[in-house]
């Protein structure tokens, strides 16, 4: 792989302050990459490649304005471009121009980033698989719907690219891509310009290669405070070890490598303690489903009114699932979640964050499923920052990730801890 291409963006973005790396061979770099690899991964819907270079010199014309000022950044293709097509993984928008940029693309360019392309979706971000493959073994699914970033910031195409998540859609893929995938809070990251899904649920995340390049680049989308990770080494943070009601349900591979994880870390010098989210946390999942589906079905109203035929049998079945929700379920779904989010300040008035298993197990093999969203579902609900970072290996040499989750509105520690954990487990 090209040494370039492979750059993190906090890296990257220090070589380009120092004039030592210019954002037009930055960006050559990864155009390379991709034409290198593409044709195997099939990480892009779209990229322009004389466009990004475009962009790209214009930057290297200009005064530095910010960290993110001449990095690549792919753009999930659920997010409006004004320069690109904007298909939403679906047939029913092939060749779709919108007139202008969602808002976290317009911020990127506005801070001086590089839009290098649109990456693949599942259809509407939902579980309908797309065309991208596992980088790290083409016959296994990259994850979902997240997968294009996911498997493009894997494979060296891109350093960040931009996923969302309504249930586990940035914490999967990154897990079974082996980066770094980031929820923060709800709502930290301006949504406009989103094909919406989920209106309560729906997170803008980010896939990046670490810790730093996640904090990076959501801090200079939302005016937050510059994290600084020089306090790391020092730290000894208070960490509960979260299993979750959903335990079982994660092979023995992944099991065993969280609880092996537990003593290594306090042997790196976190207080560690087994915490029990007792009560309503064990209906999340269900309540999670409740509201994604009641206000899928309303929110794609044009969509399965006008085009029925062009969705697939996957999506309509959740479509009509989705129908049968009634409002007082609905709302009793909502009551459950905002009592848990009321409750967050009490789980975690003892612990920095919590660690919990970011999927099942490795990638599954095959391309018709994206695997099982369930160990990010609550989190999703619960509104708090979230990130996985890769420190494991399954039995077939795939990527297994470790999530940590943070109180809500704390970001920045959050980010700390799991930079920490990731170092500790190194």
């Amino acid at each position: 792989m090209d040494t370039l291409s492979q750059l993190s963006a906090t890296d990257a973005a220090a070589r380009i302050a120092a004039g030592k790396l210019t954002s037009e061979a930055l960006v050559a770099a990864c155009l390379e990459r991709i034409g290198q690899r593409e044709k195997d991964v099939q990480a892009w819907a779209f990229f322009d490649a004389e466009l990004a270079l475009s962009q790209a010199r214009t930057r290297d014309k200009e005064p530095r304005r910010t960290r993110l000022h001449g990095i690549p950044v792919g753009v999930k293709d659920v997010f409006d471009t004004a320069d690109l097509p904007t298909e939403y993984g679906s047939p029913i928008y092939r060749g779709n121009r919108t007139s202008c940029d969602a808002a976290c693309v317009a911020q990127v360019r506005e801070r001086g980033g590089v839009i290098l392309g649109k990456t693949v979706t599942t259809e509407f971000a939902t579980r309908h698989p797309g065309k991208t493959r596992n980088p790290h073994n083409l016959k296994h699914t990259p994850g979902g719907s997240s997968q294009g970033s996911a498997a493009a910031v894997a494979d060296g195409m891109v350093p960040i690219a931009f996923g969302t998540q309504t249930t586990s859609s940035v914490i999967r893929p990154a897990a079974y891509c082996g980066v770094v995938g980031y929820k923060p809070t709800f709502g930290l990251v301006n949504r406009a310009g989103l094909k919406a899904l989920s209106d309560s649920l729906d997170h803008v995340g980010t896939l990046t290669r670490s810790v730093p390049d996640a904090a990076l680049i959501v801090e200079e989308l939302s005016g937050g405070p510059v994290t600084s990770f020089d306090a790391v080494p020092g730290m000894k943070p208070r960490i509960g070890f979260c299993r979750t009601p959903y335990w079982s349900q994660a092979d023995r591979p992944t099991r065993e490598a969280l609880e092996q994880a537990v003593p290594r870390l306090a042997r790196a010098g976190a207080r560690m303690a087994e915490v029990d989210l007792d009560g309503e946390f064990a209906r999340l999942v269900e309540v999670q489903i409740t509201i994604s589906t009641y206000e899928m079905f309303r929110a794609l109203a044009y969509e399965r009114t006008h085009f029925p035929d062009l969705i697939s049998e996957m999506l309509m079945g959740r479509l009509l699932g989705g129908g049968r929700v009634t409002r007082a379920q609905y709302e009793e779904a909502q009551a459950i979640a905002q009592r848990c989010r009321a409750r967050l300040a009490d789980w975690f008035r003892d612990y920095d964050a919590l660690l919990s298993p970011s999927a099942m197990g490795e990638a599954p093999e095959g391309l018709a499923s994206t695997g099982e969203p369930t160990f990010g579902a609550s989190w999703t609900v619960l509104h708090c920052p979230a990130v996985t970072v890769p420190v494991f290996r399954g039995p077939l040499g795939l990527p297994l990730g470790a999530q940590i989750t943070g109180p809500l509105g704390k970001d920045g520690p959050t980010l700390l801890c799991a930079e920490w954990v990731q170092r500790a487990l190194a």
